[in-house]
């Protein structure tokens, strides 16, 4: 078995563990911690990790331990923060009557039975780009601190102990069916209770968002498995009051809904209850799940994709890729082109010196101008001299 993919198969026992509130089987003395750490700090799950390595002193070095239980605390510092921060920024949002949708809710926090394993996840809004720029500014004001730059698409700032807000002036995803098909989903928004100018998406909308979000992010090798944790949360918690047929129908407009319905499945042979029933037997097609985790689980790196929505998908991403490449190289080959542009009118303007520049040095050109050429001659000779002779 590949490396990466035994030690991401390890970190999902370790998780899905604690999730499930079982016996952990994992090998715990044969792993290399300061990969696992890494892996899990990707997955945004280190502080699940923590309370899965209580009481194995003896199988990792005190170093890890203590980073593990850095995230832990860190988890517990959010957890206790969340909520007034994030009433904060919306009620600042609303007394300025700036609209802006939440495009995922934090109440996935609350369906984590131990909450401090809940993720510290940013506050997502989707805002003009006008408002993109105020709400920028206030929370660079309130001591907010950009640590990261989505291009394109926004920004998201942090602020010590407080949660981080992801501000995005246009939705992450490049595909133009996907643009318009989540905009669409948007226009289902609601205004958020006691609310006038925030909008969120109903249960059934943000389900829709996650699912198709996730099919999305799987293809870019960028699907965590926090992400996918907390689709089965919602998913679980969601499933009897939302129309899972129209769910079906909407992710058929992204053409994504046989790969999405991988992705959930996963998501409960990794971290549903052994006692839910919702899916009773494995799928028939094994070999398609284990190759979609190995890609999962290793970023990409181990991929040998076979889905043919994955592989659409795909296609339409890299088409725009190579869109936007294509599109930067003709931006910089006109910069070039202007750029040698403004030498050669600058070498052209030293060569050829203009009236008033020539007049103050060659009284003669300003009472007669008909002599500008013969000085710039006269001129064009000394300076050779002058070079050859220096």
């Amino acid at each position: 078995m590949n490396q990466m993919v035994f030690e991401g198969r390890a970190l999902t026992g370790i998780v899905s563990s604690i999730i499930r509130q079982d016996t952990m089987k994992v090998p715990l003395n044969r792993l290399d911690w300061e990969r696992i750490f890494r892996l899990a700090d990707y997955h945004k799950v280190a502080n699940i990790v923590h309370l899965g390595i209580l009481g194995y002193r003896e199988s990792l070095p005190d170093k890890w331990r203590e980073r593990f239980f850095e995230r832990y605390q860190e988890a517990l510092q959010y957890g206790e923060n969340y909520k007034e921060s994030v009433k904060e920024v919306l009620t600042w949002l609303d007394a300025r009557k700036i609209s802006c949708t939440i495009l995922m809710s934090e109440t996935v926090r609350e369906y984590y039975p131990i909450p401090e394993t809940a993720a510290n996840s940013s506050l997502q809004l989707l805002l003009n780009q006008e408002n993109f720029t105020l709400v920028k500014g206030y929370l660079v004001d309130m001591g907010y601190e950009t640590d990261r730059v989505y291009e394109g698409v926004g920004e998201r700032l942090s602020r010590l102990n407080s949660i981080s807000v992801l501000l995005c002036y246009k939705l992450p995803f490049r595909t133009a069916r996907y643009e318009r098909d989540m905009r669409r989903l948007l226009e289902t928004a609601m205004l958020r209770e006691s609310y006038q100018y925030i909008r969120t998406l109903t249960l059934e909308g943000e389900l829709i968002f996650r699912l198709a979000g996730a099919a999305y992010r799987y293809v870019t090798d960028e699907l965590t498995m926090r992400e996918v944790l907390d689709l089965q949360l919602c998913h679980r918690t969601w499933r009897d009051h939302v129309r899972l047929d129209a769910v079906g129908r909407r992710l058929e407009d992204f053409q994504v809904e046989q790969l999405a319905e991988k992705i959930l499945r996963i998501s409960y042979m990794w971290f549903g209850d052994k006692k839910d029933t919702y899916y009773e037997h494995l799928p028939d097609d094994m070999p398609a799940f284990d190759r979609l985790e190995e890609r999962l689980l290793t970023r990409g790196i181990v991929n040998h994709e076979a889905d043919e929505q994955a592989l659409r998908l795909q296609k339409m991403i890299q088409k725009e890729l190579d869109k936007e490449k294509r599109a930067e190289e003709r931006q910089q080959f006109r910069e070039k082109l202007k750029e040698r542009h403004e030498q050669l009118k600058r070498r052209i303007r030293w060569i050829f010196p203009d009236y008033h520049y020539m007049s103050s040095i060659y009284p003669r050109v300003e009472k007669l101008p008909v002599l500008l050429p013969v000085y710039w001659v006269i001129r064009g000779i000394r300076l050779l001299m002058r070079t050859l002779s220096g």
